[in-house]
């Protein structure tokens, strides 16, 4: 039985409904005014000067053993200041997974994915022509609970661009990494993960995105390319502004046994302007 989807959907539906809770206890929406447009706004750019701690859920399904998969990403963003002109950006992934019949006969399994750790040493200033960029390191971390994925060490680089121009941000994030722990029992890693995204933030603090994660697995000569369309929306519980989103994913491309179809997406952000 596929338990995962009811499980999940249960903690999606305690997210979706604090904007609802808070309003009922009379919190201030800044939906209608700039500061909420201005938050929105930045948080369509993965490397501004602006902490926050997404909590990111993704439904998927339509695997090759009629299963399905949960994922709850803790994506914490901490910009740092190491010189006048500079940041630090840290993004960190944890995932929180809980998956069914991936496989035929492989049953269920809960538990952590690998930790993503990336470093975008960006300029404080856009450059010339309003480009916002950044590059730096990024590290995948064995942090995987058996059976959820293979947990392997790798490392390799990542870059980010983008303009943003009154309402709208266009631009895109990489990586690539390749497995360095020897002689590791998955065998090799080499992927590149690409995401091409555009952002529409209006004055009442509403974005509208749409975006592709794709990876390509060098190794296995396969595609992962699912599209997603998400709405989010910027409020205030009490004096904490947070983002909340909702949306739908489209798996274009998915390596076999892979999933197919329609899936979901829904997020929280917490914010923390300076």
């Amino acid at each position: 039985m596929d338990y995962s989807f009811p499980r999940s959907a249960a903690l999606l539906l305690a997210m979706l409904a604090l904007p609802t809770v808070s309003a009922a206890q009379g919190s201030d929406a800044p939906a209608g005014n700039s500061d909420g447009a201005a938050l929105a706004k930045q948080l369509s750019n993965p490397i501004s000067s602006l902490i926050s701690v997404p909590l990111q859920y993704n439904y998927n399904n339509g695997y090759g053993g009629g299963g399905s998969q949960s994922t709850l990403n803790i994506q914490p963003v901490i910009p740092i200041s190491i010189s006048p002109s500079w940041n630090l950006i840290s993004r960190t992934i944890i995932p929180l997974v809980d998956q069914d019949n991936l496989a035929p006969g492989s049953g269920s399994q809960t538990g952590f994915g690998n930790i993503t750790q990336s470093f975008f040493f960006s300029p404080k200033d856009p450059t010339a022509g309003g480009l916002i960029w950044g590059v730096g390191p990024v590290f995948q971390l064995p942090t995987a609970t058996d059976n959820v994925s293979p947990d392997q060490w790798a490392a390799g680089i990542t870059g980010v661009a983008l303009k943003q121009t009154g309402p709208w941000t266009v631009g895109g994030l990489a990586n690539h990494v390749w497995s360095i722990s020897g002689e590791d029992r998955f065998g090799k890693l080499s992927a590149t993960f690409l995401q091409p995204f555009v952002s529409y933030t209006t004055p009442k603090a509403t974005s509208f995105t749409l975006n592709t994660e794709s990876t390509y697995n060098w190794e296995t000569e396969e595609w992962s390319v699912p599209i997603n369309f998400v709405v989010s929306q910027v409020v205030k519980l009490g004096a904490q502004p947070v983002q909340f989103g909702l949306g739908a994913r489209y798996w274009a491309e998915a390596p076999t046994g892979g999933p197919e179809g329609w899936g979901l997406r829904a997020q929280m952000t917490f914010l923390f302007p300076k």
